[in-house]
């Protein structure tokens, strides 16, 4: 009996040890590209998450209200869409993000800790941010595509929608500046 505890012991053992091997037809060059370029677009909506919440907690003025929900809506389409990123990198058997220092690594969206914001200027920069996650969505499809991963590609082109509609939004905003 203690000999069998013992084996189940040392197995158990063994799988806690062992590295996350998910099984794909995926090339190990593709998952290792795949997981690398969605892990940084994981980074930069994280980062463009919480900038958007920082803008949401941060906001006054005379379109307070509507600035506010908008905010709000976005941020959390953008929360939806980290889950969704994640597993598919861990679908295809890559690793993810862990913390936010990897975060804070990898993030190619700049975050803005400034005391006052006017609210123009959060409208502007956000989609000059959203902007240029799309054109990143763009890069990582084309990494998609040249691995043949469809159903990565498939997510990418609904979150560029997404992300072209929140630009839409914030842009049609920026035209009160003119």
């Amino acid at each position: 009996m203690a000999k069998n505890n013992s084996e189940k012991t040392t197995k158990l053992l063994q799988r806690r040890q062992a590295p996350l091997a998910t099984p794909t037809d995926l090339e190990h060059s593709a998952v290792r590209d795949i997981a690398g370029t969605m892990n940084a677009i994981l980074a930069d909506v994280f980062a463009l998450y919480l900038k958007t919440k920082n803008f949401h907690w941060h906001l006054s003025g005379p379109h307070f209200r509507d600035y506010h929900l908008l905010f709000d809506e976005q941020a959390e389409q953008l929360f939806g869409m980290t889950d969704a990123i994640a597993e598919r990198i861990r679908k295809i058997g890559g690793p993810t993000i862990k913390s936010i220092g990897h975060i804070s690594r990898l993030q190619r969206v700049l975050d803005n800790d400034a005391d006052y914001v006017d609210p123009l200027d959060m409208i502007a920069e956000l989609a000059d941010d959203n902007k240029t996650l799309a054109a990143r969505l763009r890069e990582t499809h084309d990494v998609c595509d040249e691995h043949r991963d469809f159903a990565t590609a498939s997510l990418i082109e609904v979150w560029i929608d997404e992300t072209e509609r929140r630009t839409w939004f914030l842009s049609e905003i920026k035209q009160r500046r003119r």
